[in-house]
């Protein structure tokens, strides 16, 4: 691994390994003064184009644990206000002695083109509509932690597909780590039939289920998603309250998943949309477990790419 641009490009074992590093470095979380100078010397650029809580604080605190030195961007009040090229920014920050680059852009492709011209790693933190790798990762790693497998689970993704990231990556982690993956959500925001041969990378690894039923039924995870009204550039469903009747989880469309099934959810929430009120005190909620392994997926990210292990 140079970057990490995305889940399409990693194999299984460097999945695992990511994995097992991360849990190896939880424990560090845990100790009374949780730092070590692992990346001493090592300066990490967080660039962000977009809003973000949970990504972009993760990797803050993930710098610090390290050790690493951190500078924060924001495209306001910077020279791009001026009309200075992405490229150029990023050159003239290189100058300053960055050694890696975590990037949050609103265009797909952005980190991809960025490695093609800046010779430091890069990771993807979100880029438009396609990938958001690292959050799969600390999904995959939730999901491990409370299941003790990653492979034969029926995973249910439910709503927004289309335009998530985080869908895209999930799908394709998922697969690779031997699950298979339902998804389910309004017609218009499932992929097209010409889309979804690019997700599936296992036989019957990957469906589309037109009704939410087929994809909930006998889960082992189920994980809901927000409408990504940033992205549509449309108003592409009736009302929220429409959406939250059909495909809105709640305890009763939850009797047909396995007992004991993980119920996920990425953030942010829109609680009474996708998730009703009373899932919030559910038994098998890990919301905040998975923000607690993202930080732990980051650190592991930033020390495999910029200590060469």
């Amino acid at each position: 691994m140079k970057s990490l641009l995305d889940i399409y490009s990693l194999s299984f074992s460097e999945i695992e390994e990511i994995l097992i590093l991360a849990e190896n470095l939880k424990e560090i979380l845990g100790r009374p003064i949780p730092k070590v100078p692992t990346l001493r010397g090592k300066q990490v650029l967080l660039l962000f184009y977009e809003p973000s809580t949970r990504t972009k604080f993760s990797f803050e605190r993930a710098c610090k644990v390290l050790s690493a030195d951190l500078m924060s961007f924001s495209a306001k009040g910077s020279s791009i206000e001026k009309g200075e090229t992405l490229l150029d920014t990023v050159k003239n920050l290189c100058a300053l002695g960055v050694n890696l680059i975590v990037i949050r852009h609103p265009l797909s492709g952005t980190p991809h083109f960025l490695s093609k011209h800046i010779p430091i790693p890069i990771v993807n933190a979100g880029d438009g509509r396609h990938e958001h790798p690292t959050q799969a990762l600390l999904d995959l790693l939730t999901v491990k932690e409370k299941l003790g497998t990653l492979s034969d689970l029926k995973v249910a993704i439910i709503g927004d597909i289309k335009h998530s990231r985080v869908a895209h990556s999930d799908i394709l982690a998922f697969q690779k780590m031997g699950s298979q993956v339902f998804v389910s959500g309004p017609a218009h925001l499932l992929p097209e039939p010409k889309e979804q041969a690019f997700f599936e990378i296992k036989p019957r690894g990957f469906r589309v289920c037109y009704k939410m039923e087929e994809a909930l039924k006998g889960a082992d995870v189920v994980m809901a998603l927000r409408i990504q009204r940033e992205r549509h550039g449309e108003a592409l469903i009736p009302s929220l309250l429409e959406y939250a009747q059909t495909f809105g989880l709640n305890k009763k469309t939850l009797e047909i998943i396995k007992e004991k099934a993980l119920l996920m959810h990425p953030g942010p929430i829109n609680w009474g949309v996708e998730l009703s009120f009373e899932l919030e005190n559910y038994p098998f909620q890990v919301i905040l477990d998975q923000v607690e392994n993202g930080v732990a997926i980051r650190m592991a990210v930033l020390l495999k790419l910029l200590s060469g292990d």
